[in-house]
């Protein structure tokens, strides 16, 4: 999509703190973290809600799952991680390209 800020750093045309990528994913530090490890997990395919997920989509995200938590250790979340997908304009959801936030590196606060 050509004004998802999150295609275009996929693409390379905006820079990132990129921690993790493969064909399928990509993980980078967030720009405004709210927790000591604030990451963003983001499919390369772009797609905005959980409603827009096919079983082609379904296997994308459980293999995104899974990838995080290979990486726990290489991210620094051995002592535990919360994971957030926002979905829509009342729970927060800014860019609207399905992504994950990763938050960790500290004990964490109910409800963030």
């Amino acid at each position: 999509m050509n004004d998802c800020i999150f295609c275009k750093i996929i693409a390379g045309e905006i820079p990132s703190a990129k921690v993790y990528e493969d064909d399928e994913i990509l993980i980078f530090k967030d720009i405004a973290p709210i927790a000591k490890i604030h990451l963003l997990c983001v499919p390369k395919e772009h797609f905005a809600y959980l409603s827009d997920v096919t079983a082609e989509r379904a296997a994308l995200l459980g293999r995104t799952l899974e990838k995080i938590g290979k990486l726990r250790s290489r991210l620094g979340l051995d002592d535990g991680y919360r994971l957030v997908i926002n979905q829509g304009e009342n729970a927060g959801q800014t860019v609207h390209h399905l992504h994950i936030h990763i938050l960790g590196g500290e004990p964490l606060p109910w409800g963030n």
